[in-house]
């Protein structure tokens, strides 16, 4: 199972690896098992390759957000779902209403997204 893993050096390579671990994340592979490693193997790559391509440190939460969503072709339907209302997404990408530790919460689990990268205070939009 480990013998189709390959360095992630594209963007398309970044696709690749991250429909391959999808899977994972709906059925979580049995620890210690050829499918865990093979998880983790990947997991590192992407992030690794992210680190690299797409450093956070100078970026605030919803900019990383909206960076994120295109590089993995994630749309704000996507991000509605993860939050449990459109309006709600619309309001966080707009930034209209900041991210809450719940929402943070829910990127971090449901899409991979590391907190730190979430958590720093950013400006809001005057209404």
């Amino acid at each position: 199972m480990m013998e189709n893993i390959r360095p992630i050096r594209s963007d398309e390579d970044l696709q690749w690896a991250l429909a391959e671990v999808a899977p994972y994340f709906d059925q979580p592979p049995a620890k210690g098992s050829a499918e865990a490693d093979r998880f983790d193997v990947l997991s590192d790559l992407i992030e690794a390759y992210e680190s690299r391509s797409f450093p956070a440190d100078d970026r605030d939460p919803v900019s990383f957000l909206i960076g994120f969503m295109e590089m993995t072709g994630r749309s704000q339907s996507d991000l509605a779902g993860l939050f449990g209302s459109r309006s709600r997404a619309s309001e966080v990408l707009g930034r209209k209403r900041a991210l809450t530790v719940a929402m943070i919460f829910k990127l971090q689990e449901e899409w991979g997204l590391p907190a730190e990268c979430l958590v720093r205070p950013y400006p809001l939009a005057v209404a």
